[in-house]
């Protein structure tokens, strides 16, 4: 897959570009996505998929800007994994935040050799989100482009939307979000030193560098999936303030089933699988860690996630 960002001004290729922030991935995204690509391929082009470096409203409201699902590299990773060939990958700034929603389609327009197009029902666009379906209708049929608009994809209950697949995460739902998801929620990061409690208890732990750009699950024991270093481990992670020692800062600690290796400093993939109990204060370690023996069994008897690798 080609990576490219807005300055790129050398596309040949003519293409079908799918428009959106695609927060996840989700099963909206998808539809979208393969629609582009399926678009794409009957008119013998690239198919190509447009989108943010950051979310908009970190510019042009950070103060309600929504906590990430995902980040840019298991986007981009994904986004190959499904046979996109292009994707541009636009950081969004005040001076892009201004531009008409009519420049916006000529630009694309010219710099892409757009021939298709692919929205959601709902897709707006330019300054001050004043493009609307209506209008890139006018304009796709002025330009002579093709346009795919995915009508709104529901469950039995809602409609899939980052937004609600966040509320789920964020209720600890994590085996219900994941249903909509390409892959299971996950957090990336670097293993850091914390209190090494658990490793006095035979239950050693690595510490998750905690972001707070991205959601994160509501406190409880969670069964995860860790990938490090190309290699996929069964985990127990505990998010919380650690209660039975006092903790006075929220932590994401995983204890990796059959992996004993120093990773301090290290990055590992942290996939939420399903919320398995409550955190709980224990009135002892020696019951923390009895606790931990049931967890340990429990989670040795799961499966391990079919997660997308290259």
């Amino acid at each position: 897959m080609k990576i490219i960002d807005f300055f790129n001004n050398d596309l040949k290729e003519k293409t079908v570009i799918a428009l959106g922030s695609f927060d996840g991935l989700h099963n909206g995204h998808i539809r979208l996505i393969d629609a582009a690509i399926e678009k794409a391929k009957e008119m013998n082009i690239k198919s190509m998929v447009y989108t943010f470096e950051n979310h908009p409203l970190t510019v042009v409201n950070k103060a309600i800007a929504p906590k990430l699902i995902m980040d840019n590299k298991k986007k981009l990773q994904l986004l190959e994994n499904m046979g996109i060939d292009i994707t541009c990958l636009v950081k969004f700034d005040e001076d892009f935040m201004k531009i008409s929603p009519e420049d916006f389609f000529k630009d694309l327009y010219k710099r892409y050799n757009v021939r298709g197009m692919v929205i959601g029902f709902n897709y707006r666009f330019g300054h001050k989100n004043a493009g609307d379906v209506e209008l890139l209708k006018r304009l796709c049929k002025e330009y002579k482009v093709e346009l795919v608009i995915i009508e709104p994809q529901t469950t039995e209950e809602n409609l899939i939307s980052s937004s609600s697949i966040r509320s789920l995460i964020k209720d600890g739902n994590v085996e219900k979000a994941n249903l909509l998801l390409i892959d299971p929620f996950m957090l990336r990061g670097t293993i850091e030193h914390g209190k090494k409690l658990g490793k006095k208890i035979g239950y050693p732990t690595a510490n998750l560098k905690v972001d707070y750009t991205y959601v994160i699950p509501a406190i409880g024991i969670y069964y995860t999936n860790v990938i490090y270093d190309n290699n996929i481990y069964k985990g127990i992670t505990s998010v919380g303030n650690n209660p039975t020692v006092k903790g006075e800062k929220l932590t994401i600690e995983t204890y990796i089933l059959d992996f004993n290796k120093d990773i301090y400093d290290e990055e590992i993939e942290l996939y939420f699988i399903e919320k398995t109990r409550e955190e709980i204060k224990f009135s002892s370690l020696e019951e923390l860690k009895i606790q931990l023996k049931k967890d340990e069994d429990n989670a040795s008897f799961k499966k391990i996630y079919n997660i997308n690798r290259k």
